[in-house]
């Protein structure tokens, strides 16, 4: 859980900043005063629960960030967090999922992208990747293009790589989750396909005109991913709102034939 000292009102507009929105936008859209609002902001009021969540919907603040909103205006969290493994019928939902892709490979992760769970599918992906980069928790962008894990095995990394780190960005431009902004910048620092960290290599594959496909070679020859991203709506714990689930699919007929002889 996000711990500040900061008063709620300061967290408040910190947000309403962080979305870029003016005063009198919110406090139309959430049905509250621009003075009752300007009052929160600068410590002049002190919100109630029912507020702090009125505003907290309208800005789209992680559950995690709200919680310390509440804790910062005196109140206790609003939203639990279970570990993954406790998560009942969510839990069993995501299992589900996972299993039901097969062949195509499928994984879970948290905000931070560290694997929570994956199908037997997504195992041939880190055959051969150094055991230090596999020791829980396996974070699977560090793996996907630390130039010691998966990343000379992409055929497109240049493109690949750019696409993740605009990825990475945009999350934490949305969610300000602890920890990001440092394994974003862990991302950027590795080398790209000429050796530099600044390169970004490659041109683009005139037949990826749909979606930037992984392109990766295995034993097996290479494979061309599509992926699509899986979270559940309307969550009220902090973990599962903070789970995606990442399937890759087949985007050509060679792939479908390699994905389900990799399971044979």
């Amino acid at each position: 859980m996000t711990v500040t000292t900061e008063p709620v009102g300061a967290l408040m507009r910190r947000w309403r900043e962080h979305r870029r929105r003016s005063q009198l936008d919110v406090s139309l859209a959430a049905d509250v005063s621009t003075r009752h609002l300007s009052y929160i902001e600068t410590g002049r009021a002190s919100p109630s629960r029912g507020m702090i969540e009125r505003l907290c919907e309208e800005l789209d603040v992680p559950l995690r960030e709200r919680n310390a909103l509440y804790l910062a205006a005196g109140f206790a969290p609003a939203h639990p967090e279970r570990p993954f493994t406790d998560l009942g019928a969510a839990g069993d939902a995501v299992r589900s999922v996972l299993t039901g892709q097969e062949p195509n490979p499928a994984l879970a992760v948290n905000v931070c992208w560290e694997l929570l769970a994956a199908n037997r599918a997504m195992s041939a992906f880190l055959h051969g990747v150094p055991p230090e980069l596999t020791k829980p928790a396996i974070n699977v962008l560090r793996v996907t293009l630390h130039p010691d894990g998966l990343a000379p095995r992409i055929r497109n990394l240049g493109r690949w790589r750019r696409h993740v780190l605009r990825r990475v960005r945009r999350q934490l431009d949305r969610t300000a989750a602890p920890g990001l902004a440092e394994l974003l910048a862990e991302l950027e620092g590795y080398p790209g396909p000429g050796g530099d960290p600044a390169e970004d290599g490659a041109a683009s594959d005139a037949s990826d005109d749909l979606a930037v496909p992984l392109r990766m070679a295995t034993e097996y020859g290479d494979l061309a991913l599509l992926y699509t991203t899986t979270v559940f709506g309307s969550p009220r714990d902090v973990t599962l709102d903070e789970i995606a689930i990442e399937t890759f699919y087949p985007a050509d007929p060679a792939t479908a034939r390699l994905l389900r002889a990799m399971e044979e």
